[in-house]
């Protein structure tokens, strides 16, 4: 085992079991994740089930071997009460946010996934800057968010994964996750995973890491390493420090004024407001940024 860190909150763990080809992490979050739900005025459940997929954000994000890839987790509907919830990961960097009707919200008979976001579906997009974009779609159809990303890995990558989750805090949250997938045999003539009857030794590994508590997760007072120690102090782990996580929304005056530079002028003019001012919202940190066309006329 590698020296405990002194940094518990807003960080990335990876670790590897390569005795029983698994791979994993542990993420714990809190600043990044309230500076991203304080300026929103989401009710609980929306809220509940953004916290989820930002935490849900970090921890996949984290597994992108390339420094300059995006991953992006949008749930979409056009019958539900929640028509779009969208995060994205970035060199460590999260964000997110809901668009909801609000009526149908208040008629909603129940909280469920089925419910929220009738006829909706899930997609996982991996944007990687030299080997292209790759998107996986599954059903929202099961009990969770975190539900729907297992099936996505195993019905998407053939991966195995089991997920395991906390939360804590109402007004303030601190926020934690486990991820173990157990990765294909890499050796030529050898069947994937997926096609085999039986893995004994990644149901070994689900079954230790499905003894993990939420509570466990959340407590900033555990490092990181001392929970894959407490899971798997009977294999050979290998421990890695991953990313730490921040707020990751990439608004700013500058790139929205450069964006808008680009357009032809009449079209700017058409943008603006008859103050000359082009409104710009972001969704992602709910604020508006207005820009004068004044500095970018010829």
């Amino acid at each position: 085992m590698s020296e405990q860190s002194d940094i518990a909150i807003n960080q990335v763990l990876h670790f590897t079991l390569s005795s029983r080809d698994v791979r994993g992490r542990i993420v714990r979050i809190d600043e990044a994740l309230n500076a991203i739900i304080s300026v929103h005025n989401y009710p609980p459940l929306i809220e509940s089930l953004l916290t989820e997929t930002l935490l849900l954000t970090a921890i996949i994000g984290s597994t992108l071997k390339n420094e300059d890839g995006q991953m992006t987790i949008q749930a979409q509907s056009r019958n539900g009460a929640i028509s779009l919830l969208v995060c994205d990961y970035s060199k460590g960097g999260i964000r997110g946010y809901v668009q909801f009707d609000q009526e149908r919200f208040d008629k909603r008979n129940d909280d469920s996934l089925e419910t929220v976001f009738a006829d909706g579906y899930l997609a996982i997009t991996i944007d990687r800057a030299q080997q292209g974009r790759y998107q996986g779609i599954v059903p929202l159809d099961r009990v969770s968010m975190t539900d729907c990303i297992e099936h996505y890995f195993e019905q998407s990558e053939q991966l195995p994964t089991k997920i395991i989750i906390g939360v804590k805090g109402d007004r303030r949250k601190i926020a934690g996750a486990l991820l173990v997938q157990h990765l294909p045999d890499g050796e030529d003539g050898k069947e994937r995973l997926h096609v085999r009857l039986d893995h004994p030794e990644w149901e070994h590994v689900k079954i230790l890491s499905q003894s993990m508590s939420g509570d466990e997760l959340c407590d900033a007072n555990i490092p990181l390493e001392e929970l894959a120690w407490r899971l798997f102090h009977e294999e050979e782990v290998r421990i890695e420090k991953g990313a730490v996580i921040s707020k990751g929304c990439r608004c700013n005056e500058t790139h929205i004024r450069d964006v808008i530079a680009k357009f032809p002028d009449s079209e700017r003019q058409e943008m603006a407001n008859d103050e000359g001012q082009i409104v710009v919202d972001c969704k992602f940190c709910s604020k508006d940024f207005l820009i004068s066309l004044a500095p970018m006329e010829n």
